[in-house]
């Protein structure tokens, strides 16, 4: 009785370490636990089924999920602001993201990049799961050129590339999503879990538009997605110091006390913008002008 008392505890213990990847080991540690006769072919079944359960609630969210997710998150944000209509400048805008998309270390989603301005004098710049990109009316007037705008642009492509808004839903939340999604309720889709289903959806919406309204990245994201600007913007031939050039003016006004907005959801600015100097200056990456790109700013946005 102790030996299968301790052989159920120690699974319990074991069973979380493996959950990424290796249901077979279990299978083993319970096929040994059975020859020993320490659990019975029963436990030992149910041991196993739980343990691929687990792992299969475990899974990364697939593409179109994450598609699906992005787009339920942008309708949540288009009902709190307007779109910007203004066909020159939307059309300047995605010129511009989808070049520097093409650049980033993930070029395609299930869905394809779109690039939204918002009617708004806030300050901010937003990116939804899946590749639906915000920049608002107030964010674009801030920038002074192409090579700030582009910069802008990457650092939201790359919070895309790092699936920093699927990192935002609570963990238990989506091993719930999975657990039904993979349930034989689900396949039926009876009323009861359908709408438990529906509900979490909506948990898992609330839980990224809290984040990119609300609560922010952490200072460690946004730091791997200015990292992630400055290589697309050098791999497009666009001026990395794009990005530190408006980062300086920002860390200005987040110093003297600006807390709305974008001061916000993207903390320690004077932190990010030094470290971003670092990499440039390790790479020995140049100042450039671009005066045609200037002229195209301005009779795209002026």
């Amino acid at each position: 009785m102790k030996s299968r008392l301790f052989f159920w505890a120690a699974m319990v213990l074991v069973i979380p370490v493996i959950l990424a990847g290796c249901t077979e080991v279990v299978k083993v540690g319970t096929s040994v636990g059975q020859e020993m006769g320490a659990i019975s072919k029963e436990d030992k079944e149910k041991i196993d089924r739980m343990a691929l359960e687990t792992e299969k609630a475990a899974r990364p969210m697939t593409e179109q999920e994450e598609y699906y997710l992005g787009r339920a998150v942008a309708a949540t944000i288009l009902g709190k602001y307007r779109v910007y209509s203004n066909e020159n400048s939307a059309r300047y805008i995605n010129e511009v993201g989808q070049a520097v998309a093409l650049a980033s270390d993930r070029p395609f989603t299930y869905g394809g990049y779109h690039f939204v301005i918002l009617d708004t004098d806030e300050v901010n710049a937003l990116s939804c799961p899946g590749g639906i990109i915000f920049i608002t009316r107030g964010m674009l007037k801030k920038a002074q050129n192409e090579e700030e705008l582009a910069a802008i642009l990457a650092h939201e492509v790359g919070h895309v590339n790092h699936k920093d808004g699927v990192g935002a839903i609570q963990r238990a939340r989506w091993v719930e999503v999975v657990t039904l999604l993979g349930s034989e309720a689900a396949k039926k889709v009876s009323g009861a879990d359908l709408a438990k289903l529906l509900s979490l959806f909506e948990g898992s919406v609330n839980d990224v538009v809290k984040t990119l309204l609300v609560s922010g990245y952490s200072r460690d994201q946004e730091a791997a997605a200015d990292l992630s600007a400055l290589t697309f913007l050098y791999r497009l031939g666009y001026d990395p110091q794009g990005l530190t050039d408006f980062m300086e003016e920002l860390a200005k006004e987040q110093t003297g006390g600006a807390g709305q907005g974008l001061f916000a959801t993207h903390p320690g600015m004077t932190e990010r913008l030094a470290k971003a100097r670092s990499v440039i200056a390790e790479n020995k990456w140049l100042q450039t002008v671009h005066p045609a790109r200037d002229r195209r700013f301005q009779q795209a946005t002026g």
